[in-house]
């Protein structure tokens, strides 16, 4: 479940993003907890870093939305500030508190389903996932970010991560699907590459934690693309 925070002090958008949200549930099939506060106060009162995702209009009559959300960041560097408003200019100010993005009003179903899709992707993103890899003599639990790439090696896999390298029966095949959805794409027919690595592409060559891995002709267009798609979410 996802925790969402309403700081919003016009009842009229308080309505629309309320509903904004609930079909954003339906479509998308996620789960939210939602809270709403009518100004900037009532929000930092005891903040306990209790949400996900703020949804701060920056305008409100008590404590304005931006010096709400500098109070908030003094505890809390984590959750996602999503600043609505009808004066784009405060946008600069709201990235010097680490707000991913900003709404403009009168607030469309389409820009709000958009913006919010990418602040849950940001948060997916900061989710530890495992996998359980089978080494000889028993198994492995590896944190997925903390995994360089996969390479096949005869009938073994070997994982390269922060901790070291780990041997395992496997193939290919099997890691990939295992992997799916995480990020990770297959730079030839040897490396399973996690993107969230690669420094860059020279030499026709994915470089990884310093390493130059091979990508093979058939496999380069889908791997740039794949990395492409994973520098434009995450930038």
């Amino acid at each position: 479940m996802i925790r969402i925070a309403v700081v919003e002090d016009d009842e009229l958008y308080i309505s629309q993003l309320l509903k904004h949200l609930e079909d954003y549930q339906r479509e998308e099939k996620e789960e939210f907890s939602i809270q709403v506060y009518r100004d900037g106060d009532g929000i930092t009162a005891n903040y306990k870093a209790q949400y996900d995702i703020i949804l701060m209009d920056i305008q409100m009559k008590f404590v304005d939305g931006m010096t709400a959300a500098e109070e908030i960041r003094r505890v809390d560097s984590q959750v996602v500030i999503m600043f609505i408003t009808n004066m784009p200019q405060y946008a600069i100010r709201g990235y010097e508190v680490g707000a991913l993005d900003y709404i403009l009003k009168p607030v469309s179903y389409f820009a709000f389903s958009q913006k919010l899709k990418r602040a849950i992707s940001r948060l997916k993103r900061g989710e530890k996932k495992f996998v359980v890899v089978p080494i000889k003599g028993g198994v492995q639990r590896v944190e997925v970010s903390d995994i360089y790439y996969i390479e096949s090696e005869g009938h073994n896999l070997v994982y390269h991560t922060r901790e070291g390298n780990f041997i395992s029966a496997g193939t290919m095949k099997s890691a990939e699907s295992a992997l799916a959805d995480m990020h990770f794409s297959r730079g030839n027919k040897g490396y399973l590459i996690n993107l969230e690595h690669v420094e860059g592409v020279r030499d026709k060559c994915a470089v990884v934690k310093g390493e130059s891995l091979l990508l093979s002709r058939p496999r380069m267009n889908a791997f740039m693309q794949d990395l492409t798609k994973y520098w434009s979410e995450v930038k």
